[in-house]
């Protein structure tokens, strides 16, 4: 009799776990990274006013943006990061502010869509528990610079023009699904037309002092300042990105702003 409700038990934690896990998932459940080869890589930012080519290294990045759902399932495994208990210090006022409970979505929230309301602190925190990170700036544009065919296609006019049109279709209305738009050359979906993306070093990239100290004024805060930084002034797509991050604190939070996490490969460039 003893064996057979030992065993009962057993079985019924483990039904339990099983419940568990299928309710709350893991935040490195289901995702996908791709490898993005390494090369020679001249950025768009001319920080110096000189355009020296970077090496890039080899490395692997998610698919897509970090979803909702995703989320949702990080902070089941991590309550730290829930929003009635992750501190100030770490994620200010509007983090995950239009969830609708610290672990409910509510009904007006697709799991689907990428995840944004979410500080940089929280972003690596959600990388890190995928033994990963987020990536430096020079890998995110290295990546989001091929389309479906080319490593590098930014020198088409109209490559850059569909990239300036579909954002301002997207403007004022809520995010779509991740995925839905066609992968570029290394299967990465969503680089330039969904969301903007944290990256590890985000407060380096700017023309003036360190983004993260609020008392500094930011230059980089409009479209006209972040022109700055760049040595081709009409890639107006890009611009918008920098300065949309410029204008954020590691602690801040953004309904606009996402992200996606790498890995490294130890591939040789």
């Amino acid at each position: 009799m003893a064996g057979n409700r030992i065993e009962g038990n057993a079985v019924r934690a483990f039904v339990l776990v099983m419940l568990a896990l299928a309710t709350c998932g893991h935040a490195e459940a289901g995702a996908e990274y791709r490898t993005v080869s390494g090369g020679l890589f001249i950025s768009a930012l001319s920080l110096d006013g000189a355009r020296a080519p970077v090496r890039i290294a080899a490395f692997a990045m998610r698919a897509t943006p970090v979803t909702v759902g995703d989320y949702l399932a990080f902070v089941h495994t991590h309550p730290e990061w829930r929003r009635d208990r992750a501190p100030d210090m770490y994620a200010a006022r509007g983090y995950l502010a239009s969830w609708a409970g610290p672990l409910a979505l509510g009904s007006a929230i697709d799991p689907q869509r990428p995840v944004t309301e979410v500080s940089w602190f929280a972003a690596r925190a959600f990388c890190a528990s995928e033994d990963a990170r987020l990536p430096a700036w020079y890998q995110w544009e290295y990546a989001a610079a091929a389309d479906a065919t080319r490593i590098d296609a930014r020198d088409d006019p109209a490559w850059s023009a569909g990239i300036l049109q579909t954002l301002l279709a997207r403007t004022g209305h809520a995010q779509g699904k991740v995925g839905e738009d066609t992968a570029n050359l290394y299967g990465l979906h969503d680089m330039n037309t969904l969301v903007w993306e944290w990256v590890d070093d985000y407060a380096a990239m700017f023309v003036n002092a360190d983004a993260r100290d609020p008392d500094q004024t930011n230059l980089l805060t409009l479209c006209g300042g972040s022109a700055l930084a760049f040595e081709n002034r009409t890639a107006y797509p890009l611009m918008m990105r920098v300065a949309a991050l410029s204008a954020m604190r590691p602690t801040d939070a953004s309904g606009n702003i996402g992200f996606r996490c790498v890995r490294e490969t130890g591939e040789a460039p």
